[in-house]
């Protein structure tokens, strides 16, 4: 299955495996998933940034006022601490675009 991200199509199962290897140490991507280090990424897609329920956000999280769609998602996956200064993601990015496109069309079906 594919998902259009951004200019490229992103490859859901390639993209799981990006989480797998890239995201899981730190976030749950399962409906109804407790947190981890950071917060429980089900339903990321549409929400606003800083307001998952039960989870303890930074200040620039919860004031930084987006909407996660592929464009802010590709945006903060090359770059988090860019992104989001004062942000406590320890993870550094995502610098190949391909992987982005993919983790990006795999959290597309995590709604």
């Amino acid at each position: 299955m594919t998902l259009c991200v951004l200019d490229k199509m992103g490859d859901v199962e390639l993209g799981r495996k990006v989480f797998i290897q890239k995201c899981a140490h730190c976030h749950n991507d399962e409906p109804g998933g407790k947190h981890k280090q950071g917060p429980n990424l089900f339903g990321l897609v549409g929400s606003k940034t800083g307001q998952s329920p039960g989870y303890s956000y930074t200040e620039a999280n919860r004031n930084r006022d987006i909407v996660w769609d592929a464009e802010t998602l590709n945006t903060y996956l090359h770059n988090p601490k860019k992104f989001i200064p004062g942000t406590k993601m320890i993870f550094p990015g995502l610098k190949k675009k391909v992987e982005r496109q993919n983790l990006i069309a795999y959290l597309e079906t995590r709604k």
